[in-house]
């Protein structure tokens, strides 16, 4: 709990109670040292104290009650087996304000979150609104734009949601790519062989994947081709079916990578090209293929586009405001 209490400004005070029927959960609720207490305190001007199983919070009448939402959200992750850390409060804190997120962190529902994705390794629920309207978007449309900044968890929540249905069996492959901008797909000069060549621009497809799945599954799915990984040079000239395939870092590719891309779409697949038009490192950036594509297909059914903003980082808080300050004017 915090040691000190901040001013207490003019206007209504509200003081609320919770007790809490797991006290072995108190502990990682509140953090070490009480860190996800101050947290809250800091974000949203109330005062938090414990005694025993019980909390008190006190404030302005409508933060106080988002400081309630928020300890019970947090309460009701791990009653659920699931860990919380600096992001997940982060987040929590930053949802609470959304009053249409209901079954995600509202306090009244028990139940596990609406929407979420199972994987074998993690449970994920979204972190922003963006990220729900997004988990739904993957679960109900074939072809979804996820468009932001780094930070947002467009590819991450893009591959679990791939390795669920790989696992479940809705889909026979995982196929991920990316564009090889850094060295213009022209590979050849460097060392190694193709795979050693390559990997450096995909590794954090393969970070995503590894904290889904078991290191042993994802070598061994690799293996048998059920997941693939690899530059999108390498789609030319294929129909991709029964597949769930991802395109990172889209807007790298040209107009005529995209169509290409694009037109790769089978039957029985469903497809995510996630990107930050704002960080385009093509020679001419007003020539992106994820800008063109956008522009050509927002609004045909069974195609969604998702947009994020810095609001809806999920890294450390930092980072969130160094993308809305890059977003604005140079001084």
């Amino acid at each position: 709990m915090a040691q000190k209490k901040a001013a207490e400004p003019a206007g209504p005070r509200a003081r609320l109670e919770i007790e809490f029927e797991q006290p072995h959960l108190l502990g990682p609720l509140f953090g070490e040292f009480d860190r996800n207490l101050v947290a809250i305190e800091d974000r949203l001007g109330v005062y938090i104290a414990a005694r025993g199983a019980k909390v008190q919070i006190e404030g302005d009448p409508h933060e106080a009650a988002r400081a309630r939402q928020v300890l019970l959200g947090l309460y009701n992750r791990l009653d659920e087996g699931q860990d919380i850390d600096a992001e997940t409060v982060n987040a929590i804190i930053a949802m609470s304000g959304e009053p249409t997120l209901e079954g995600i962190i509202a306090p009244e529902v028990a139940e596990p979150p609406k929407v979420m994705i199972r994987t074998r390794k993690k449970t994920i629920v979204p972190r922003s609104k963006a990220q729900a309207v997004y988990m739904e978007a993957l679960a109900r449309d074939d072809m979804i734009f996820a468009l932001g900044p780094a930070g947002t968890g467009k590819t991450y929540v893009a591959v679990a949601q791939a390795v669920q249905q790989l696992i479940g069996g809705s889909v026979d492959r995982l196929i991920l790519s990316r564009p090889a901008v850094e060295a213009g797909e022209r590979l050849g000069f460097l060392p190694g062989d193709m795979k050693e060549k390559v990997d450096p621009y995909l590794r954090p497809l393969y970070d995503a994947l590894y904290d889904m799945l078991p290191t042993e599954q994802v070598e061994r799915r690799i293996a048998s081709g059920e997941i693939e990984i690899a530059p999108i040079a390498f789609m030319r000239g294929r129909t991709l079916s029964d597949a769930f395939v991802i395109l990172d870092e889209a807007q790298n590719t040209t107009p005529m990578q995209m169509k290409m891309f694009l037109t790769r779409f089978g039957m029985r697949s469903r497809m995510v090209i996630c990107g930050d038009p704002n960080q385009v490192d093509l020679p001419d950036p007003g020539k992106s293929g994820l800008h063109d594509a956008v522009g050509r297909l927002e609004g045909i059914a069974r195609i969604a586009t998702v947009r994020f903003g810095a609001g809806d980082v999920v890294r450390h808080p930092l980072v969130g405001r160094i993308v809305e300050a890059y977003e604005g004017p140079a001084e």
